[in-house]
Protein backbone atom coordinates (compact mmCIF):
# COMPACT_ATOMS: atom_id res chain seq x y z
CA UNK A 1 0.00 0.00 0.00
CA UNK A 2 1.27 3.40 -0.42
CA UNK A 3 0.36 6.18 2.10
CA UNK A 4 0.84 10.33 1.53
CA UNK A 5 2.05 11.33 4.99
CA UNK A 6 3.74 14.69 5.67
CA UNK A 7 6.31 15.60 8.73
CA UNK A 8 5.10 17.85 11.28
CA UNK A 9 7.54 20.27 11.90
CA UNK A 10 4.85 23.09 11.57
CA UNK A 11 2.42 20.89 14.15
CA UNK A 12 0.81 23.16 16.46
CA UNK A 13 -2.79 23.74 18.09
CA UNK A 14 -2.81 27.52 16.43
CA UNK A 15 -6.77 27.30 16.19
CA UNK A 16 -10.19 25.49 17.64
CA UNK A 17 -11.94 23.78 14.74
CA UNK A 18 -13.07 20.67 17.03
CA UNK A 19 -13.82 19.89 20.25
CA UNK A 20 -10.47 18.29 20.72
CA UNK A 21 -8.41 21.37 19.84
CA UNK A 22 -7.76 24.12 23.12
CA UNK A 23 -5.01 26.70 22.12
CA UNK A 24 -4.14 26.85 25.49
CA UNK A 25 -3.10 23.15 25.58
CA UNK A 26 0.50 23.61 24.56
CA UNK A 27 1.84 20.36 22.30
CA UNK A 28 5.35 19.06 23.18
CA UNK A 29 6.92 19.81 19.16
CA UNK A 30 9.70 16.97 20.17
CA UNK A 31 7.35 14.36 21.15
CA UNK A 32 5.10 14.95 18.30
CA UNK A 33 8.06 14.44 16.50
CA UNK A 34 9.51 11.30 17.77
CA UNK A 35 5.68 9.61 17.75
CA UNK A 36 5.22 10.66 14.06
CA UNK A 37 8.61 9.38 13.31
CA UNK A 38 7.80 5.66 14.95
CA UNK A 39 4.33 5.65 13.27
CA UNK A 40 6.50 6.15 10.25
CA UNK A 41 8.85 3.06 11.03
CA UNK A 42 6.33 0.95 12.05
CA UNK A 43 4.12 1.70 8.95
CA UNK A 44 6.74 0.71 6.60
CA UNK A 45 7.73 -1.99 9.08
CA UNK A 46 4.12 -3.27 7.97
CA UNK A 47 5.18 -3.06 4.29
CA UNK A 48 3.84 0.31 3.45
CA UNK A 49 5.45 2.61 0.97
CA UNK A 50 5.02 5.88 2.19
CA UNK A 51 5.37 9.21 -0.32
CA UNK A 52 6.37 12.54 1.90
CA UNK A 53 5.13 16.15 1.01
CA UNK A 54 6.58 18.95 1.83
CA UNK A 55 5.20 20.94 5.14
CA UNK A 56 4.44 24.60 4.70
CA UNK A 57 4.85 27.18 7.56
CA UNK A 58 1.46 28.48 8.51
CA UNK A 59 -0.66 25.49 8.01
CA UNK A 60 -0.44 23.20 11.37
CA UNK A 61 -3.27 20.44 10.01
CA UNK A 62 -1.18 19.90 6.91
CA UNK A 63 0.85 16.51 9.34
CA UNK A 64 -2.98 15.57 9.13
CA UNK A 65 -3.17 13.93 5.06
CA UNK A 66 -6.19 12.10 5.39
CA UNK A 67 -8.02 15.17 4.51
CA UNK A 68 -6.18 15.85 1.06
CA UNK A 69 -8.19 14.04 -0.82
CA UNK A 70 -9.55 10.58 -1.70
CA UNK A 71 -8.12 7.99 -3.77
CA UNK A 72 -11.09 6.30 -5.65
CA UNK A 73 -11.73 4.11 -8.90
CA UNK A 74 -7.94 5.20 -9.64
CA UNK A 75 -8.51 9.10 -9.12
CA UNK A 76 -7.89 11.50 -6.66
CA UNK A 77 -10.77 13.67 -5.50
CA UNK A 78 -9.86 17.11 -4.12
CA UNK A 79 -11.43 18.09 -0.74
CA UNK A 80 -13.21 21.04 -0.03
CA UNK A 81 -12.13 22.16 3.27
CA UNK A 82 -15.09 23.40 5.77
CA UNK A 83 -13.06 25.83 7.41
CA UNK A 84 -10.80 28.55 6.71
CA UNK A 85 -7.82 27.06 8.63
CA UNK A 86 -7.58 24.63 6.55
CA UNK A 87 -8.58 25.83 3.09
CA UNK A 88 -5.05 27.07 2.64
CA UNK A 89 -3.44 23.19 2.64
CA UNK A 90 -5.39 22.39 -1.16
CA UNK A 91 -3.45 24.05 -3.72
CA UNK A 92 -0.33 22.62 -2.10
CA UNK A 93 -1.82 19.41 -2.02
CA UNK A 94 -3.22 19.36 -5.44
CA UNK A 95 0.32 20.44 -7.45
CA UNK A 96 1.61 17.14 -5.48
CA UNK A 97 -0.83 15.42 -7.08
CA UNK A 98 -0.07 17.09 -9.81
CA UNK A 99 3.57 16.44 -10.24
CA UNK A 100 3.26 13.25 -9.12
CA UNK A 101 1.16 12.63 -12.05
CA UNK A 102 -1.99 11.35 -10.48
CA UNK A 103 -5.31 11.76 -12.10
CA UNK A 104 -7.32 14.50 -10.25
CA UNK A 105 -11.06 14.10 -10.58
CA UNK A 106 -11.85 17.74 -9.48
CA UNK A 107 -10.82 21.36 -9.75
CA UNK A 108 -10.05 23.20 -6.31
CA UNK A 109 -14.06 23.05 -5.50
CA UNK A 110 -15.91 26.00 -5.65
CA UNK A 111 -19.26 24.84 -4.42
CA UNK A 112 -21.11 25.35 -1.24
CA UNK A 113 -21.04 21.77 -0.18
CA UNK A 114 -17.94 20.35 1.97
CA UNK A 115 -16.17 17.37 1.68
CA UNK A 116 -12.92 16.07 3.85
CA UNK A 117 -11.54 13.68 1.76
CA UNK A 118 -10.69 10.06 3.13
CA UNK A 119 -11.37 11.47 6.81
CA UNK A 120 -15.01 11.28 5.61
CA UNK A 121 -14.96 8.63 3.07
CA UNK A 122 -14.41 4.70 3.88
CA UNK A 123 -14.17 2.15 1.32
CA UNK A 124 -14.92 -1.78 2.06
CA UNK A 125 -14.71 -4.02 -1.04
CA UNK A 126 -17.10 -2.21 -4.20
CA UNK A 127 -19.15 0.21 -1.00
CA UNK A 128 -18.12 3.55 0.19
CA UNK A 129 -18.85 4.28 3.55
CA UNK A 130 -19.71 7.92 3.30
CA UNK A 131 -19.68 10.11 6.32
CA UNK A 132 -21.59 13.30 6.80
CA UNK A 133 -22.76 15.79 9.23
CA UNK A 134 -19.66 18.09 10.69
CA UNK A 135 -17.41 18.75 8.13
CA UNK A 136 -18.23 16.73 4.96
CA UNK A 137 -21.95 17.58 3.49
CA UNK A 138 -24.08 14.67 2.41
CA UNK A 139 -24.78 17.11 -0.85
CA UNK A 140 -21.35 16.78 -1.88
CA UNK A 141 -21.70 12.81 -2.61
CA UNK A 142 -25.11 13.32 -4.01
CA UNK A 143 -24.57 16.06 -6.61
CA UNK A 144 -20.92 15.05 -7.78
CA UNK A 145 -20.69 12.12 -10.54
CA UNK A 146 -17.48 10.82 -8.93
CA UNK A 147 -19.71 8.02 -6.90
CA UNK A 148 -22.45 5.61 -8.10
CA UNK A 149 -25.23 5.75 -5.83
CA UNK A 150 -25.53 2.05 -5.76
CA UNK A 151 -22.03 2.13 -3.72
CA UNK A 152 -22.78 4.67 -1.34
CA UNK A 153 -23.38 4.29 2.30
CA UNK A 154 -24.47 7.24 4.06
CA UNK A 155 -23.28 7.67 8.00
CA UNK A 156 -24.53 10.62 9.70
CA UNK A 157 -22.20 11.77 12.12
CA UNK A 158 -24.28 13.17 15.85
CA UNK A 159 -21.42 13.41 18.51
CA UNK A 160 -19.14 16.83 17.74
CA UNK A 161 -16.26 14.99 19.18
CA UNK A 162 -15.98 12.25 16.38
CA UNK A 163 -16.48 15.04 13.98
CA UNK A 164 -14.70 12.48 10.60
CA UNK A 165 -15.70 9.21 10.28
CA UNK A 166 -12.31 7.85 10.54
CA UNK A 167 -12.17 8.70 13.86
CA UNK A 168 -15.03 6.14 14.75
CA UNK A 169 -15.04 3.92 11.96
CA UNK A 170 -12.64 1.46 10.21
CA UNK A 171 -13.28 -1.18 7.73
CA UNK A 172 -10.89 -3.91 8.39
CA UNK A 173 -11.61 -5.67 4.79
CA UNK A 174 -14.65 -5.80 2.50
CA UNK A 175 -16.27 -7.61 5.37
CA UNK A 176 -15.00 -6.71 8.64
CA UNK A 177 -15.05 -3.00 10.76
CA UNK A 178 -14.62 -1.72 14.05
CA UNK A 179 -16.48 0.96 15.26
CA UNK A 180 -17.89 3.03 18.09
CA UNK A 181 -21.82 3.16 17.15
CA UNK A 182 -22.83 6.26 19.52
CA UNK A 183 -21.12 8.22 17.25
CA UNK A 184 -23.80 7.97 14.41
CA UNK A 185 -27.53 8.07 14.28
CA UNK A 186 -29.88 5.34 14.79
CA UNK A 187 -31.06 5.26 11.26
CA UNK A 188 -27.40 5.09 10.47
CA UNK A 189 -26.76 2.59 12.98
CA UNK A 190 -28.57 0.58 11.53
CA UNK A 191 -27.91 1.17 7.45
CA UNK A 192 -24.22 0.46 8.55
CA UNK A 193 -25.32 -2.91 10.41
CA UNK A 194 -26.92 -4.46 6.92
CA UNK A 195 -23.95 -4.07 4.97
CA UNK A 196 -21.08 -4.93 7.11
CA UNK A 197 -19.96 -6.94 10.14
CA UNK A 198 -19.18 -4.67 13.07
CA UNK A 199 -16.90 -4.70 15.94
CA UNK A 200 -18.07 -2.37 18.10
CA UNK A 201 -15.41 -0.38 20.04
CA UNK A 202 -16.22 0.62 24.06
CA UNK A 203 -16.46 4.50 25.06
CA UNK A 204 -12.88 5.00 26.93
CA UNK A 205 -11.26 3.43 23.83
CA UNK A 206 -13.34 5.34 21.18
CA UNK A 207 -12.15 8.65 22.90
CA UNK A 208 -8.45 7.91 22.30
CA UNK A 209 -9.13 6.73 18.72
CA UNK A 210 -8.77 3.05 18.83
CA UNK A 211 -10.88 3.66 15.39
CA UNK A 212 -8.44 6.11 13.95
CA UNK A 213 -6.18 2.93 12.78
CA UNK A 214 -4.28 2.23 9.36
CA UNK A 215 -4.86 -1.25 8.11
CA UNK A 216 -2.01 -2.57 5.96
CA UNK A 217 -3.46 -6.63 5.43
CA UNK A 218 -3.40 -8.42 8.48
CA UNK A 219 -1.65 -5.24 10.47
CA UNK A 220 -3.06 -2.89 12.30
CA UNK A 221 -1.76 0.06 13.54
CA UNK A 222 -3.77 1.90 15.98
CA UNK A 223 -2.74 4.03 19.36
CA UNK A 224 -1.99 2.45 22.38
CA UNK A 225 -3.85 2.08 25.46
CA UNK A 226 -6.69 0.48 23.75
CA UNK A 227 -5.73 -2.88 25.16
CA UNK A 228 -9.90 -4.41 24.82
CA UNK A 229 -10.37 -3.56 21.03
CA UNK A 230 -6.60 -4.83 20.74
CA UNK A 231 -7.39 -7.87 22.32
CA UNK A 232 -10.46 -8.45 20.03
CA UNK A 233 -8.77 -7.51 16.89
CA UNK A 234 -5.98 -10.55 17.42
CA UNK A 235 -8.37 -13.07 18.42
CA UNK A 236 -9.63 -12.53 14.44
CA UNK A 237 -6.45 -13.51 13.66
CA UNK A 238 -5.18 -9.39 12.90
CA UNK A 239 -1.29 -8.40 14.00
CA UNK A 240 -1.88 -5.17 15.92
CA UNK A 241 0.81 -2.43 16.56
CA UNK A 242 0.00 0.64 18.97
CA UNK A 243 1.54 3.88 18.63
CA UNK A 244 1.93 6.70 21.17
CA UNK A 245 -0.80 9.46 19.54
CA UNK A 246 -0.49 11.54 22.77
CA UNK A 247 -0.14 14.98 21.11
CA UNK A 248 -1.80 14.22 17.97
CA UNK A 249 -4.89 13.40 19.73
CA UNK A 250 -4.58 17.03 21.44
CA UNK A 251 -5.66 18.39 18.00
CA UNK A 252 -8.13 14.97 17.39
CA UNK A 253 -6.24 13.47 15.40
CA UNK A 254 -4.02 9.95 15.39
CA UNK A 255 -2.60 7.54 13.01
CA UNK A 256 -4.97 6.91 10.39
CA UNK A 257 -5.65 10.63 10.58
CA UNK A 258 -1.88 11.19 9.57
CA UNK A 259 -1.80 8.94 6.25
CA UNK A 260 -4.05 9.06 2.89
CA UNK A 261 -3.90 6.29 1.24
CA UNK A 262 -3.03 6.65 -2.66
CA UNK A 263 -3.31 3.40 -4.29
Amino acid sequence: MRLLMCHPDYYGIEYEINPWMHKEEITNHELAIQQWQKLYQTLTNCGAQIDLIKPIRGWPDMVFTANAGLYFQNKIILPHFKHKERQGELPYFRDWFTQEKFAIANSIPEKKSFFEGAGDALPAGNKLFAGYGFRSDRSFYEETDFFESSQLIYCELQDPYFYHIDTCFCPLNERLAIWYPQAFTQESQIRMAENIELIPVIESEAKHFACNAVVLDQHIILPNDCPQIASLLKKRGFTVHQCDMSEFLKAGGACKCLTLRID
